[in-house]
């Protein structure tokens, strides 16, 4: 039926149903009609390919004869194409190769398939050679906020902050680890089963957790943290109503002003969006360099250096850690430092840069509360082994910490920035800090949608007042504070 792949450099030996171009890389489309008089074209030969539906195909559950025809027609397909020549191709152009032959295994193999199911076979089966397989349509679709995959046959997503079960499925266990295994690659990692834990991420930012067998027992667990195509602003988080008007104003000024910015949050409750959004608002002439174990902070400034961390090799060498990382960028001329997230020893060196002329440096803490927050500050120093008294830890954070702000996922899957707080000094060996926004919950609506509203304080004058009026902000910001008042008022 089909020949070996050539050796000559074709993607495939001719079919019986029609010849193939002579240079898989530039294909000549003259060829094309001379194939079609000598036998019957494929369906969608001569119509360039729709853009793929996510949505709807979202929705269709497919039989096991589907799964089984797609299993054959991929083996045939495998047999069929050199790889090597393929993967030489643009990517639109391996497609349209694909999909042609796609069309003649169909039509030699004499399958019986309706017009929609075999153009989603074709799509299915491009998205297996070349994309993430079964992943896409859900890659696809921007309202969704996590994909979460439990062995090859369970799928669930996220969307609107509640987690729903789709009917994606994986063909065999085998597929969805060689998929994870073709997302790690990319950003020079792996996983197999002497390395089962894996960080990694997609080519736009999205976050990849994969833990494989033995350690995860039914099937290979994959986990994305997407990421919005179109990158949020602030003006959109008050939209969204995360964040009041004059919050977002006061949430402007802080990155504006160079204060040194803690956020805090927990799983899922948008603290790398909102550090995202903060950035917005860094002058286009400031030297950023940030520090991340899986790179997908999205930075719009011109001059940013981005690094990242990476995991021993076979031989459990070659790591480089966050601490590592963070104490060098304190030689690359920095003037503000980003740490996506913050986990353990390399606080310490953060709170140093801050404390040394890195004004306006940035990072993200696990926490639940701007006073947990600094608790786990003086933890993660202690995990590192420093022995220092608690009181010249504490002075060293009061000395390099600004500004907490506290993001949550509320129970009805709505994120909201809960609470905007400065860090001002010391009582005895207590550190002290100030409210200057709240959110407070008010109730829940019919639908079970929480009510509530951002307020001040009342605090007039912050502490980084001063350091406002430096960058004439002060006004904006009396403003801000100001309309918050009277609108609790």
């Amino acid at each position: 039926m089909f020949g070996r792949r050539g050796s000559e450099g074709p993607l495939r030996e001719e079919p019986v149903s029609r010849p193939v171009a002579p240079s898989p890389a530039a294909p000549d489309d003259a060829d094309r009609p001379a194939a079609a008089s000598q036998a019957p074209a494929p369906r969608r030969a001569a119509e360039p390919p729709p853009p793929p539906k996510a949505a709807p195909r979202q929705e269709r559950e497919h039989t096991e004869n589907y799964y089984d025809t797609k299993s054959q027609v991929f083996s045939a397909l495998i047999d069929t194409i050199d790889l090597s020549q393929l993967a030489k191709l643009e990517p639109e152009t391996a497609r349209e190769e694909i999909r042609d032959i796609v069309n003649d295994i169909i039509a030699i193999k004499n399958f019986a398939m309706s017009i929609s199911e075999q153009e989603e076979l074709l799509e299915d089966i491009c998205n297996d050679v070349l994309g993430y397989g079964p992943l896409e349509p859900l890659l696809a679709r921007d309202e969704i906020a996590d994909i979460m995959v439990n062995g090859a046959k369970h799928v669930y997503i996220e969307v609107e902050g509640k987690v729903e079960q789709t009917k994606v499925r994986f063909r065999d266990n085998q597929q969805l680890l060689n998929i994870c295994q073709r997302i790690v690659s990319q950003v020079g990692r792996r996983v197999d089963e002497s390395s089962p834990i894996c960080d990694a991420r997609l080519p736009d930012g999205s976050r990849v957790n994969v833990i494989a067998p033995p350690l995860a027992i039914d099937g290979t667990a994959l986990t994305i943290r997407k990421f919005k195509k179109d990158k949020l602003t602030l003006d959109q988080l008050v939209k969204f109503g995360a964040i009041s008007q004059e919050g977002a104003d006061v949430l402007k000024i802080i990155g504006r002003v160079r204060c040194n910015v803690i956020i805090s949050g927990g799983t899922g409750s948008g603290k790398t969006t909102l550090l995202n959004c903060l950035t917005n608002y860094i002058d286009r002439d400031e030297r950023i360099i940030t520090c991340e174990d899986s790179a997908e902070l999205q930075l719009q400034q011109p001059h940013v250096v981005r690094l990242e961390t990476r995991p021993p090799n076979l031989e459990g060498e070659g790591e480089v850690t966050m601490r590592e990382l963070v104490k060098n960028c304190l030689r690359m001329r920095p003037e503000r430092i980003i740490v996506g997230e913050v986990r353990g020893p390399e606080v310490f060196d953060l709170l140093q840069a801050m404390n040394t002329g890195h004004d306006g440096s940035m990072g993200t803490i696990h926490s639940n509360s701007p006073r947990e927050c600094l608790n786990r500050i003086e933890s993660m120093i202690a995990m590192g082994g420093f022995s220092l008294p608690q009181r010249t830890v504490r002075e060293i954070v009061v000395g390099s910490v600004d500004v907490i702000i506290q993001a949550a996922r509320l129970r009805d899957g709505s994120r909201r920035i809960t609470h905007i707080t400065e860090v001002i000094g010391m009582e005895g060996d207590v550190i002290v800090t100030q409210d200057l926004v709240l959110y407070n919950i008010s109730g829940e609506d019919q639908n079970g949608r929480i009510i509530g509203n951002h307020a001040s304080t009342g605090v007039g004058r912050p502490n980084f007042w001063d350091r406002a009026r430096y960058y004439g902000e002060e006004a904006r910001l009396a403003n801000a504070l100001e309309a918050m008042e009277k609108q609790v008022g």
